[in-house]
């Protein structure tokens, strides 16, 4: 019997993803805020807001569009008492810091009549202490009509006193994080309300937090029929630090988080240099530098592990609000970044910018990660945003290379060089990690034939395919090449 094909939506694989913190990203005039904010660019830290908001991003989309970006995901964006809104209060309702459902609303609307897609962050293994019914608890102790909602072993509940214990389940024992029962059948049906509520008011999908977390299959399967009823394009991705097989069988989630390809950019496009110190806290830590073959064997299993549907659909990013900025592991080498940013808009998946990341920002494990943005454009690296938006274009312009088959042709010391292809359209695409140049004489044997020219979209050259091969093709260090067969340009 035959496997089912999984089915994943359409647009992502035309999707570049632009990730944004809000309360740290812009702020608008439009929003009233309270008086108690922290200045702008202020360090950022575990406690306290900056002041972004929702009309700050509509604000700023015309920015992100130049850039080449069609897709935004926000981290939450619900009333909640933390900067990072993953302490939910009130699941129905968008925090009046950030403009309220007003501010989504205008946000939704000029971002699709820009083309744009909005995903939003759900959070459904864990409320906060100031979620109505864990608060109800609090007040009411065993006499509430909600003790079935959470995981309470004890009573009193000890929710903030951290000498005593919690008497609940909560996420990593953070007693402001109590864990949902979710096979309480009136948690299921409201946290599913929920997803629905938001894809009928229209958002183009879930970010879910923690998935794992929710150890419920059928949890997850009728959370994407309800999903899929209201919008069947919707995008559901996972966090998923590890392999997310089990999610992915075309039943649950379309794509995760792929932070396996992380850990694969990392370990090769910064090797050595790696910074181990702002990397130790991190799931990521245990890592070490890698040359082109054993770079090779992770991305081949990598590509072995899923349906290529799902491959289209992962979520492929160089770092997040969960961990330091690229830039900053890479010990402020650029080169590392304009290395992984090419790879990153050239293999398959979906391809995330964490804000920030294209002008040079820099921030170490978070909360450090995640700094306010500067409008100041005196305080931008155009040279390596510019870089950026070819890297991005350069996808947009192409279509094998977001929906192109994918075939590595050659890894060679740091040299790692790879083939995508779509309807008659060939691009290979060449990297050199390594810090000295080299002349390659690259085999193409049974890809192209005799006399075929490509040409480089990144610099000036051309090279005709003699006997099978491309021939004196120099790679200076740190740097990338991508050929494109001239009779398809």
């Amino acid at each position: 019997m035959n496997e089912p094909i999984p089915e994943t939506p359409d647009w992502v694989r035309d999707a570049v993803f632009y990730q944004i913190f809000p309360d740290r990203f812009a702020q608008s005039d439009r929003v009233a805020k309270p008086s108690g904010l922290r200045p702008w660019g202020s360090p950022p830290t575990p406690h306290g807001y900056q002041g972004g908001d929702l009309l700050g991003i509509a604000e700023k989309l015309e920015s992100l569009v130049e850039l080449g970006i069609n897709a935004i995901y926000l981290t939450p964006i619900f009333q909640s008492a933390s900067n990072h809104r993953y302490h939910t209060h009130d699941y129905l309702k968008v925090d009046p810091m950030l403009g309220g459902d007003a501010a989504l609303r205008t946000l939704l609307d000029q971002a699709h009549d820009l083309g744009m897609k909005v995903v939003l962050d759900g959070v459904f293994n864990h409320a906060s202490r100031g979620f109505f019914q864990f608060n109800d608890i609090l007040e009411n102790g065993s006499d509430s009509a909600y003790v079935d909602w959470f995981h309470i072993e004890d009573f009193p509940l000890y929710a903030y006193d951290p000498e005593k214990p919690n008497n609940y389940k909560a996420w990593w024992g953070l007693p402001a994080l109590p864990k949902f029962r979710i096979e309480t059948p009136a948690v299921r049906e409201y946290l599913l309300q929920v997803a629905r509520h938001w894809i009928d008011f229209g958002i183009d999908g879930w970010r879910l937090d923690v998935p794992e977390e929710i150890d419920d299959d059928d949890f997850w399967r009728t959370f994407r029929l309800r999903v899929k009823q209201s919008r069947p394009e919707a995008y559901i991705v996972g966090e998923i630090w590890g392999d997310g097989s089990r999610w992915l069988q075309g039943d649950m989630f379309d794509g995760v988080m792929n932070y396996l390809f992380t850990k694969a950019c990392l370990s090769f496009f910064i090797g050595t240099s790696l910074n181990r110190r702002e990397l130790a806290p991190e799931p990521l830590q245990n890592l070490r530098p890698t040359d082109a073959i054993e770079f090779a064997r992770e991305i081949g299993r990598l590509q072995s592990r899923y349906h290529p549907n799902i491959q289209m659909a992962l979520l492929n990013l160089l770092g997040s609000h969960d961990t330091a900025r690229f830039l900053t592991l890479a010990g402020g080498d650029q080169s590392a970044v304009r290395l992984a940013t090419l790879f990153l808009m050239t293999y398959p998946g979906v391809p995330c910018v964490y804000y920030g990341d294209e002008i040079g920002m820099t921030g170490g494990h978070e909360p450090a990660s995640r700094g306010a943005f500067p409008w100041d454009r005196s305080q931008w690296d155009h040279d390596l945003r510019n870089d950026f938006r070819t890297y991005i274009r350069l996808r947009h312009s192409l279509p094998a290379l977001r929906r192109g088959t994918f075939e590595p042709i050659l890894a060679e010391g740091h040299v790692y060089a790879f083939l995508r292809r779509f309807e008659g359209e060939s691009v290979l695409v060449l990297l050199n990690a390594g810090t000295a140049g080299v002349s390659l004489d690259v085999d193409l044997t049974g890809h192209f034939a005799e006399g075929v020219e490509l040409s480089d979209r990144l610099a000036d050259g051309t090279w005709r395919i003699d006997q099978g091969h491309v021939r004196g093709l120099d790679l200076s260090p740190r740097s990338g090449r991508v050929l494109v067969t001239r009779e398809d340009r």
